[in-house]
């Protein structure tokens, strides 16, 4: 479990420990090329391969793609039905391979909708890969931050139905544990790319205090370059998590101080 940013200000290093970005402009992509929305989503798909082996590169731990919000089954059917292909057939290829590149995959959201087959490979991805640490890969499908939050309280109140008995006052602390990401440390740097500025019910409890950055550049063309400009943006900033700047730096100098060297126990 880690600490949240609104109690503690957590190290900040130079390259964000965990990059969380909204896919966008797939569709866009493909209508600027004459061509269907589905050849976008399929071109995205490399995309997410090249930005996974680009964030390892530069040291990134943990790296959550928004790929299906729980808005997004009011798009038309014949699309989701073919989102949901394209998930199914991304995990039946992809799992064995992010095993091999010792990457750690999770998933996020409510996969009820999706059928038994990707349930089933979702369980399995995530055994296989549950002890590899090279990256954390996330992918939220049908997730959204309202649910997530809801999901959380829900399952503390069954955890501890004495808090409704005494009407005890609940805390943040308690339901972290209860969300989805409760594994990973909270996003450092937000990325949107597709020219859109708004979060889109993604992640809203983790990113209380994540960087944000939006990008004109379309998902699908959105490479290391683009990668390294967003990072460049992020180490651009004070991140005091409701601080002054005095504080901050105060809490820096001493994360930074060498640890005592323990004293020697001969004569």
């Amino acid at each position: 479990m880690f600490t949240s940013s609104t109690r503690s200000i957590p190290n900040a290093p130079l390259v964000p420990r965990h990059i969380a970005i909204i896919m966008d402009g797939n569709g866009r992509w493909a209508k600027q090329r004459f061509l269907p929305r589905m050849a976008g989503h399929k071109r995205g798909v490399e995309t997410v391969r090249n930005l996974v082996r680009a964030a390892i590169e530069r040291g990134v731990e943990y790296l959550t793609l928004f790929a299906f919000s729980s808005e997004n089954w009011r798009r038309p059917a014949e699309e989701v039905s073919l989102l949901k292909g394209m998930f199914l057939s991304a995990l039946e290829q992809e799992i064995e391979q992010l095993h091999k590149n010792r990457i750690r995959l999770k998933v996020i959201g409510d996969l009820s909708g999706f059928g038994s087959r990707i349930g089933e490979l979702v369980v399995a991805g995530e055994a296989l890969t549950e002890n590899n640490t090279r990256l954390t890969l996330t992918i939220a499908a049908s997730y959204g931050g309202r649910w997530d939050i809801a999901r959380a309280a829900q399952a503390y109140f069954q955890a501890h139905p004495e808090v409704l008995d005494a009407q005890a006052p609940v805390s943040p602390e308690e339901i972290e544990p209860y969300l989805s990401m409760a594994y990973a440390p909270e996003p450092d740097l937000f990325i949107r790319t597709g020219g859109e500025k708004r979060v889109s019910n993604f992640l809203l409890w983790q990113m209380a205090y994540t960087e944000f950055y939006f990008t004109d550049t379309l998902w699908p063309d959105f490479d290391a370059q683009a990668l390294d400009a967003a990072i460049a943006s992020y180490q651009q900033r004070e991140r005091r998590f409701g601080r002054t700047s005095e504080q901050v730096r105060a809490v820096r100098v001493g994360q930074n101080r060498p640890a005592a060297k323990p004293e020697s126990d001969s004569l």
